[in-house]
């Protein structure tokens, strides 16, 4: 494919890309990403805590309800 001189013309050269990643304003988009991808990953990290901690309550309880019912000699309401 050939360029017209006009498509020629328009070519960035690299000069003109020299300072185009390095500007304060890409850099500040950056930080802000990485920023808001940390308060993700904080938040998730701090969900995932919370289920684990809630799943072994769950459990302790359920060992107490059983030795509960077993100390009564009641039967299981459910059958899982």
């Amino acid at each position: 494919m050939t360029l017209t001189p006009e498509q020629f013309s328009k070519i960035a050269l690299k000069e003109d890309l020299k300072g185009f990643a390095k500007s304060a304003e890409v850099q500040q988009a950056r930080n802000d990403i990485l920023a808001s991808n940390d308060k993700l990953a904080k938040k998730l990290d701090d969900i995932e805590h919370a289920f684990v901690t809630n799943q072994a309550a769950h459990d302790r309880y359920e060992e107490r309800i059983t030795r509960i019912e077993k100390h009564l000699d009641l039967k299981p309401l459910f059958d899982y």
